[in-house]
């Protein structure tokens, strides 16, 4: 297989219309119920003599070895207040993230009648990005330390491929992937075609939960990258099928095209011109054009196994 080099950046501004057009619904009349208490806020500013009413509100964070010495010496901490201030220039007013927290919850009721919105927490870890999100059902924590920007100071020493995703652009998505999660139950075909399907539907799941969102936040590559999987698409799936990877088991295929990776991994000279994770991207594309080509709902698509999806989805690369 050839890859091509892109001579130029391009924009795909309007790649994307069909599938926003199919998700954009009317949702106005959803009604969502949830809080939003802000941790890092009560917990930074707080003195001595509002330590026990801080534990009162928050018990989890809490736990017995934590005593009240250890969580001072945090609250004074130089280096902390640092991050808090420097968090507050982004976040000390939340209304716009508050807004798109309830459309994210308005869209995914919609969908899941039984849905209830979780209550909502921000909170600093240090920079733990990782854990960037926690949702458990009832209580959904966000770490707002891991979103000041890609190019921030503070992530000088991270990879490129990871501070990608640390903007206030791609909080939603990560409280929506997360979410996603719990929503799909586990496959137990271990084959590589069935694992791209697996992680294909929780993008198009996002696809319905942000329809307003691009592809480049939702799947979380950098402009370019992106540009590459969309110019060599049709040169990736014939890869798969060439080398006869698609329902091979070799658990080497996932760190090499489903893992965040800083690139793909084909064995090839041009391999760092392309995002890791690039089996999810194709994923994301045979599920788009299984849903195109089947009349099922959202719910029938996350029930369907991933190989009957695969022989349904008529997916044909682009050229």
């Amino acid at each position: 297989m050839r890859f091509f080099l892109i001579g130029l950046m391009v924009l795909f501004a309007f790649s994307a219309c069909t599938e926003t057009k199919k998700h954009k619904i009317d949702v106005s009349k959803v009604n969502i119920d949830f809080t939003i208490e802000r941790f890092e806020e009560d917990f930074y500013m707080a003195t001595e003599s509002q330590l026990p009413d801080l534990k009162e509100k928050y018990p989890y964070f809490f736990p017995p070895q934590i005593t009240d010495s250890v969580s001072l010496a945090k609250i004074y901490n130089k280096d902390e207040q640092e991050l808090f201030a420097e968090t507050q220039k982004l976040y000390k007013d939340f209304t716009e993230y508050k807004l798109q927290l309830t459309n994210l919850f308005k869209y995914i009721k919609y969908y899941n009648p039984k849905f209830r919105a979780p209550k909502v927490i921000t909170m600093l870890t240090n920079i733990d990005y990782a854990s960037r999100v926690i949702y458990a059902d009832s209580l959904l924590i966000v770490s707002l330390d891991v979103y000041l920007g890609k190019n921030h100071p503070f992530y000088k020493d991270y990879p490129k491929y990871i501070k990608e995703n640390n903007t206030k652009e791609h909080l939603v998505v990560d409280v929506a992937t997360e979410i996603v999660k719990k929503q799909i139950p586990p496959s137990n075909n271990r084959s590589f075609v069935n694992k791209m399907i697996f992680e294909g539907k929780k993008m198009y799941l996002l696809d319905a939960y942000l329809p307003l969102v691009s592809d480049k936040e939702k799947i979380g590559f950098a402009e370019d990258k992106l540009a590459w999987a969309k110019a060599n698409e049709e040169q990736i799936w014939s890869y798969f099928v060439e080398k006869n990877l698609l329902f091979s088991t070799d658990t080497k295929l996932n760190s090499r095209f489903l893992d965040v990776a800083p690139f793909s991994k084909f064995y090839m000279e041009q391999d760092n011109l392309s995002p890791g994770r690039i089996g999810v991207w194709v994923g994301w594309q045979i599920v788009r054009s299984y849903m195109q080509h089947n009349d099922v709902s959202l719910q029938e698509l996350i029930n369907t196994n991933e190989l009957d999806l695969y022989k349904k989805s008529k997916y044909k690369p682009k050229r």
